[in-house]
């Protein structure tokens, strides 16, 4: 059963090339706000043993996460071991200079690549032939140009505010640097002899970039953004912000923006990505006023649980913590949906991707499944290859077989909704929503999982249409 399964899903994906290929039919694209350096850095169990051994931490405090955030080596060293031992993704900031310095230091830039939602999801989409790919950033040093691909169609704003080629521009001196810190699957680390395995490849992040935390705008991109057609928005860099530094009154603003957009491309579609937010007054402003005036909203587990904290659904919560599975996971998109009136809401998760969207929805269901599926190929050759470079590099996983980890998710969703349709197709619908579902290509070592769930939203949404 299951290897037919396997087959007929294996079968499904022969639509990837021919979707990418469509993708070259699309105008214009804009990413926004967050653009940044990504040093990607692997940290093996026994390095980060050798860090705690030398801040002296006791395992009481590595697993007293009170808040969030970075203030000290402790507090980031706290924040990796979490992830490790959970194999879990999360983003912490930094406020402070000389924490940026620690990390400069002691984890180093052997590794860069561009970063931030909009600066991976601009670089990758760029690949696919889209005519025009438009980047905000909110600071474009040299350094930080040369990480975008050196692509004619990838554009942003120089410091005369007119439109070039985003790898050409040297517009600042500063450069906003993230450390991405990479552990991987069955790694260990023993603390006070007491071991823990990783349980799943994953990565911490550590993020110091004041531009970004002042969410300073270039208004060179507003103001083209808003005289041009646009096809697609896609939203995102606002997980660093804190409430004490106006990082409420920045997500409010930010609905004004969405709106003139809305006005100037009125059939555009606005997506947005929602990261992991550790300030929660952030947070429920994001779910508060943005969610519901986006087209399109994509989270992974981690950021579905973190939507449902803010709303109050504890019980469910408790759920999808105690089992982060897909019927728990679905369950909790359902209430986010019809709680916050999204129109369209994308989940990827291990092993599996799931979309519900409104009936009336501009892009089909059909559609939908066929920019999954490509979303699904991407995200594998990502993991594959570790690297999107070139247009080829979108297919390098294609072929592969579908995961059994992933068709066991999607039989478990399909039991519950009591419809197999969902199994066999990938679509179905359900209590008035489309309902898609994609189990994908899982890579036993992954690369990289850098930008991921970025890859995935853009190349589900734009594949789709």
């Amino acid at each position: 059963m299951q290897k037919t399964l396997q087959n007929k899903w294996n079968k499904l994906y022969s639509s990837a090339p021919k979707t990418l290929e469509k993708m070259a039919k699309i105008k214009t694209v804009a990413s926004a706000f967050n653009t940044c350096i990504d040093s990607v850095v692997k940290i093996s169990g026994k390095e980060l043993a050798d860090f705690i051994k030398k801040e002296n931490l006791s395992l009481r405090q590595l697993e007293n996460i009170e808040q969030k955030s970075i203030n000290s080596v402790a507090d980031l060293l706290r924040g990796i071991f979490n992830c490790f031992k959970k194999g879990i993704a999360e983003e912490w900031t930094a406020d402070k200079p000389e924490m940026f310095e620690w990390m400069h230091k002691n984890l180093g830039t052997k590794k860069m690549q561009i970063g931030g939602q909009a600066g991976i999801i601009a670089n990758t989409l760029a690949l696919t032939d889209i005519k025009q790919v438009i980047v905000h950033s909110n600071t474009l040093s040299e350094l930080q140009a040369e990480q975008f691909f050196d692509l004619p169609n990838l554009l942003s704003f120089n410091k005369n505010g007119d439109v070039e080629q985003a790898s050409k521009i040297n517009r600042d001196k500063i450069s906003s640097i993230h450390w991405i810190i990479e552990f991987d699957k069955n790694d260990k680390i023993i603390i006070e002899d007491k071991e823990f395995v990783c349980p799943k490849s994953n990565r911490f992040i550590a993020t110091y970039d004041p531009p970004l935390f002042d969410f300073v705008i270039d208004k060179n991109f507003l103001k083209y953004t808003n005289k041009n057609k646009i096809n697609y928005f896609i939203l995102s860099g606002y997980q660093a912000l804190n409430s004490k530094q106006k990082g409420v009154k920045h997500v409010k603003d930010s609905v004004k923006i969405i709106k003139d957009w809305k006005k100037s491309s009125p059939k555009s579609i606005v997506h947005l990505e929602i990261a992991s937010t550790q300030d929660i007054k952030v947070r429920k402003a994001i779910t508060k006023y943005l969610v519901p005036n986006a087209d399109s909203v994509g989270v992974n587990e981690r950021e579905t649980m973190d939507i449902l904290e803010v709303l109050g659904e504890k019980k469910l919560l408790k759920e999808c913590q105690e089992n982060t599975c897909a019927v728990n996971l679905f369950k909790a998109a359902m209430k986010i949906k019809n709680k916050l009136k999204c129109k369209r809401l994308q989940l990827h998760m291990f092993g599996l991707y799931i979309t519900i969207q409104d009936k009336k929805y501009p892009i089909k269901a059909k559609a939908n499944l066929n920019g999954m599926i490509l979303a699904a190929t991407a995200a594998a050759s990502k993991a594959f290859a570790g690297k999107l470079a070139a247009k080829s590099d979108i297919l390098e996983a294609y072929g592969q077989n579908v995961s059994e980890i992933g068709l066991k998710e999607l039989e478990n969703l399909c039991s519950y909704i009591k419809d197999k349709t969902l199994l066999n197709k990938g679509m179905c619908e359900y209590k008035g929503y489309d309902i898609i579902s994609v189990p994908t290509i899982i890579i036993e070592k992954p690369k990289t999982l850098v930008g991921m769930g970025d890859t995935i939203s853009a190349f589900s949404l734009i594949g789709a249409r």
